[in-house]
């Protein structure tokens, strides 16, 4: 696989991240998950920023490939972060979730 096909598939994965919904929750479970959905992309988020100035080169990994795959790795700690209790952004776009449900 070319460089550049490898930066054409990082940029088409980087243009498909979106922040999930987190209205239209009928039950809820189903604002829980909206909330954790919602903190995993906002850890994975700020941990892809804060690993943006870490040079990739070295023994062990580096190249288009670690480049690639870095964001797929930040995702992934953001979700498992979520997962095991996050730092607590869940909770309040929750609650908040089901205080503009109780309004409607």
């Amino acid at each position: 696989m070319s460089a550049l096909s490898l930066l054409d598939a990082t940029s088409a994965y980087s243009d498909a991240k979106a922040a999930p919904q987190t209205t239209g929750a009928k039950t809820q479970a189903q604002a829980r998950k909206a909330a954790q959905d919602f903190e995993a992309f906002f850890v994975g988020q700020t941990m892809e920023a804060m690993f943006a100035g870490i040079e990739t080169d070295g023994p062990f990994g580096g190249g288009n490939a670690e480049k690639l795959f870095r964001s797929v790795l930040t995702d992934q700690y953001g979700k498992e972060m979520a997962k095991t209790g996050g730092i607590g952004i869940a909770d309040q776009v929750y609650a908040e979730i089901l205080k503009m449900q109780e309004v409607k």
